[in-house]
């Protein structure tokens, strides 16, 4: 494989994993970070800083908020992987802070692309994209979905990647010209933590191990393995058939918060011990949600079951994601090691 792909973000959860996927494979990689004294600590933990793996990755710097290093990143590149996007632990007091950055940089990151002339774009949007606003109950969803931002009380990080991923869609359709844009769109993204730089997904798990979540809310979500989601970016990249206009949800499975919780303590044991066992009465939720964001936020999602179908990546590129329970393992074993839970 003597492609070069450049892959924005590439200090982040996923694009690591991509990263290291796509220099096993033989690409040459360019990735963009916001600050470039971060490169020594990268190239160490990619396993890219001796040998031929160093030769083959290059770092630039580059934000989503500015247009500075963009066209460079993307010089001599046949493939864009954008990766990068703004995500939060806590929720922002103003919404802009995350819609401004993910759709202006995925516009930054398809312009730079274009000019350069690549040929195929694979973007990490969300199931946040999909699976809102639909209303309470049980859902089953698939890529023709679109989250409804007109329906009140839209969480902020919902309505950034649901907006980056139209203005990605419209751009490419109006601006595009020869560009092949498709998307992947993940559930909660859990799995191998190789740092303690980690994505605010796998704080759900963490903070569930740190006895932080005191009783379970009836809430859940779809799970996918980080290592998964890299896999799916990398079929879509490299199949032989035309991706332009594919969407592709990676889900492995919806699971209830008091699985996740029980699964920790079936499989860690002792090490699980602050891991809660009651479940938390939906009105006990509603009141809290009158003092905390971020229970207000949770209080929205109670009883909602939002099944992503994952079938369309599985005919079309043969994917198959691995089964909720070891990615949530994966996740406690690695956090424990790190020393950051439990």
């Amino acid at each position: 494989m003597s492609a070069r792909i450049l892959v924005s973000g590439g200090s982040g959860y996923i694009a690591g994993v991509l990263i290291r996927q796509l220099l096993a494979e033989g690409w040459r990689v360019h990735t963009t970070l916001r600050d470039l004294r971060r490169e020594p600590a990268l190239r160490r933990l990619l396993g890219a800083d001796a040998g031929e793996a160093r030769e083959r990755l290059r770092c630039f710097a580059a934000d989503l908020r500015a247009d500075a290093g963009w066209a460079e990143a993307a010089a001599g590149c046949s493939h864009l992987a954008h990766v990068a996007s703004p995500l939060p632990v806590g929720v922002p007091r103003d919404a802009n802070e995350l819609i401004v950055p993910a759709r202006d940089g995925a516009l930054r990151a398809l312009k730079a692309a274009r000019d350069a002339g690549v040929r195929r774009v694979v973007m990490t949007s969300s199931v946040a994209a999909i699976a809102y606003g639909h209303g309470p109950g049980e859902h089953r969803l698939t890529e023709a979905d679109w989250t409804r931002l007109d329906v009140p009380g839209i969480p902020p990080y919902v309505q950034s990647k649901t907006m980056a991923e139209r203005a990605a869609r419209d751009w490419v359709a109006r601006e595009g010209g020869g560009l092949e844009f498709c998307t992947v769109n993940p559930s909660v993204v859990l799995g191998p933590v190789a740092s303690a730089d980690y994505s605010a997904s796998v704080v759900i798990v963490q903070s569930l191990l740190q006895g932080r979540i005191p009783a379970l809310p009836r809430i859940g979500f779809g799970i996918v393995d980080v290592r998964d989601v890299a896999e799916l970016h990398r079929r879509a990249l490299t199949a032989p058939q035309s991706m332009a206009g594919e969407r592709f949800i990676a889900c492995g499975g919806f699971t209830w918060l008091r699985e996740i919780a029980a699964v920790l303590r079936a499989e860690l044991g002792d090490k699980a011990r602050r891991v809660p066992t009651r479940e938390l009465p939906d009105w006990a939720v509603r009141l809290l949600a009158r003092v905390s964001p971020t229970v207000r936020a949770a209080a929205g999602e109670l009883g909602v079951v939002r099944h992503q179908d994952s079938s369309h990546a599985r005919e079309v590129l043969g994917w198959v994601p691995r089964p909720p329970r070891e990615a949530i393992v994966a996740t406690a074993r690695d956090l424990m090691a790190l020393g950051v839970a439990g």
